[in-house]
């Protein structure tokens, strides 16, 4: 190796400025680690379409809370607890 390639390297590892600054107020450990945790998971990502997730439930979809037309007549109670 070049000592060109060895400068880069330890620029690259080494950075002048904290990757996090707080401009006012003052953060503690634990909620500087919970901000360093989400922006982590955030910028690693990942490729969505090889786990399946679309990222919306179906729990809450709108098509969830419509239901079939209520029957009237008789017996139309027992037959509404069989569907």
């Amino acid at each position: 190796m070049s000592t060109e390639s060895t400068d880069a390297q330890s620029k690259t590892t080494t950075p002048d400025r904290p990757p996090l600054r707080v401009i006012s107020g003052s953060a503690t450990a634990e909620e500087i680690a919970a901000i360093v945790a989400v922006l982590a998971a955030a910028s690693a990502g990942g490729d969505q379409s090889s786990t399946g997730w679309t990222g919306r439930s179906r729990w809450s979809a709108p098509a969830s809370r419509l239901r079939a037309p209520l029957l009237h007549g008789p017996g139309a109670w027992r037959a509404s607890a069989r569907s």
